[in-house]
């Protein structure tokens, strides 16, 4: 069985058949698969400190209350979709 140590030696299949037959006689290097996994790390993450006035953090989290969220995490998730709407924008 011959080990694929790269992506780029990865060929592009024409059919199923042809893909199965190839991995038949081929395997991915361990290494390969563990770099292509995502796992998160928490110093992927950094913590920030944001003022809120009160009135509108209490109707953050009663948004969040009515979509079975936690705040914190909906305010990243709107966030993430803001950024994702500028950088389209650019």
């Amino acid at each position: 069985m011959k080990t694929l140590m790269s992506w780029s030696d990865l060929p592009s299949f024409s059919s199923a058949e042809e893909e199965a037959t190839y991995w038949s006689e081929h395997q991915l290097d361990p290494h390969l698969i563990e770099g292509s996994l995502h796992r998160p790390d928490s110093r992927e993450s950094t913590t920030v400190t944001l003022r809120f006035d009160p009135r509108m953090l209490s109707k953050i989290k009663r948004i969040a209350r009515g979509r079975y969220l936690n705040y914190q995490s909906m305010v990243k998730q709107w966030l993430a979709e803001r950024i994702e709407e500028e950088q389209r924008d650019l």
